[in-house]
């Protein structure tokens, strides 16, 4: 496909990098050509080189629509780091011009919250939702209902993981020290392993206090970033249930810092994610 003239916005969240193009009027790359434009546009060395590829859609239901692939060309559901840059893109270029929004995504309607310093946006919080253990929504198969904190045996070495899903699925592993883990070799094992019939987010957890944990991520279809929202928000969820962070708690990945408020409903348990979004460069093919 010729993209020649497609404009498009490069931002990123704590070094988790998306570009973003905008349907919300007309439809901009065709639905049977968005996975093979995603990947050259997500390449690093052919494309423009990112962690994930958004797109603005209308919506009937919420004040704006995202859609969010892979560099892989596969779509995902919801991304955290992602759907904040998703909200400083749509306010700064006048889409939804709006210091509270509903975003519909795969994952349902996301609420958005906006800060701003010197009147510029400059935090992003938002309502992630709840989350979900049981085995058979993650999915993960095994015959247990819920996967918290059990043994998982990867490269003759046994670990500690919990599955978990927050609009895609993620394994949260508690270790002693995250900058032992060699990520680039077990990342990819643990995301295709067989337990994970739609595959898996992968983190590596290291707990500093009740509200500081430390944490590295290889994520289902991009490989090693600099961060994950989803995955923050599980691993912030994960810690608290198991009783090992309270309900705020600040977690620290290879790109900065998220900020979480974790709450109860109904016997479920979501959470708040604050983090920033940062502006990098607009382009035109």
């Amino acid at each position: 496909m010729d993209l020649k003239g497609i404009k498009f916005s490069k931002l990123h969240g704590l070094g988790n990098d998306y570009v973003i193009i905008d349907e919300s009027v007309n439809e901009v790359i065709p639905e049977d050509k968005k996975e093979e434009v995603c990947k050259f546009i997500g390449d690093r060395h052919f494309g423009v080189g990112s962690d994930g590829i958004l797109f603005v859609y209308p919506s009937k239901i919420a004040d704006i629509g995202y859609r969010m692939f892979n560099p892989d060309g596969t779509e995902a559901e919801m991304c955290g780091n992602g759907i904040r840059c998703f909200g400083r893109f749509i306010y700064e270029n006048n889409i939804v011009k709006k210091e509270k929004i509903g975003i519909e995504t795969k994952d349902g309607i996301k609420n958005m919250n906006i800060t701003f310093e010197n009147e510029e946006p400059f935090l992003f919080k938002v309502d992630m939702g709840l989350s979900k253990f049981k085995t058979s929504e993650v999915p993960m198969n095994t015959d247990k209902d819920e996967f918290l904190n059990e043994e998982f045996k990867i490269n003759d070495t046994t670990f500690n993981l919990s599955a978990v899903n927050i609009g895609n699925p993620h394994a949260i592993i508690l270790v002693d020290n995250v900058d032992s883990i060699d990520i680039n070799e077990l990342g990819p094992v643990i995301e295709n392993h067989e337990s994970f019939p739609e595959k898996t987010n992968v983190h590596f957890v290291e707990i500093i206090s009740d509200s500081e944990a430390k944490m590295i991520t290889w994520e289902r279809g991009a490989g090693a970033t600099l961060a994950c929202g989803t995955g923050a928000t599980g691993t912030a969820i994960v810690s608290y249930k198991l009783g090992l962070l309270n309900n705020d708690i600040l977690l620290h990945l290879p790109g900065g810092d998220l900020k979480f408020n974790v709450y109860e409903k109904d016997g479920d348990i979501g959470a708040f994610m604050e983090g920033p979004a940062e502006f990098v460069f607009n382009g035109e093919f």
